[in-house]
Formats: C-alpha cells, structure tokens, sequence
C-alpha cells in the first residue's frame, strides 16, 4: 500500500507517517503543493492523506492534479479547522473519499488509509 502524506505540520504529518509504516504502508511525507506534484509524478498512491490547509500551495490544486495524473488515487481530507464541515468537499474534490479532523487518532486515520487503499 502506497500512501502520499501532505501535511505543512511536519510534527503531525511524522505521527502518522510513523503509524501507517507500523501498519506496513510505503509512506512519501511532502510538505506542500510542489513537492506534492513532484510525488505524484514520480510513484503511484492508492491514497493520499491531504491537509485542507497547506502553508506552502493549494490542497485543491494537489488534489485536481492526482485525479489528472492519477485519478485512482483517494484523497483523504484532513484539516484543524470548520471549512467543508458540511460535507461539501466532495463537490469540490472528484476523487475526495473521506474528510476528518486533524486531531483524529492515527490509529483511526491508518484504518481509514487501509480501507481506502482495498476499495
């Protein structure tokens, strides 16, 4: 299981990477919209773990780039903050399969991964 981690907290985006790896995923850890891009065209993901909220780029403009490049890839939204609460990221995101808050356990975050990874 191939999975992209794009999360601008570098501390929290370790966490999870860390965890995912405990559950034998292959893990790329990327901090923004560049490097992000660069991933995508250099290996492919069954999911990507995406912060809402990049410091560096758009989480939009990742997540229109991966249904191009490839558009199997589920995007898993995650964020600190109350944008889309209301479930509108998957209008906006075609290839959106889940959105959950930051705080979220990694625990429950590798779960979803997995499940998203088979289905």
């Amino acid at each position: 299981m191939n999975v992209l981690i794009v999360e601008s907290q570098t501390d929290l985006g370790a966490l999870w990477k860390r965890h995912l790896e405990r559950q034998g995923a292959c893990v790329t850890l990327v901090e923004g919209q560049t490097a992000a891009v660069e991933a995508l065209q250099e290996a492919e993901f069954e999911v990507m773990v995406l912060d809402l909220v990049l410091k560096h780029g758009s989480a939009f403009a990742v997540s229109d780039f991966a249904s191009f490049w490839q558009p199997d890839v589920r995007v898993i939204f995650v964020t600190n903050t109350s944008f889309f609460s209301d479930g509108s990221i998957f209008a906006h995101s075609r290839n959106a399969c889940a959105y959950l808050q930051s705080s979220t356990p990694a625990a429950d975050l590798a779960a979803m991964v997995e499940h998203y990874a088979v289905n």
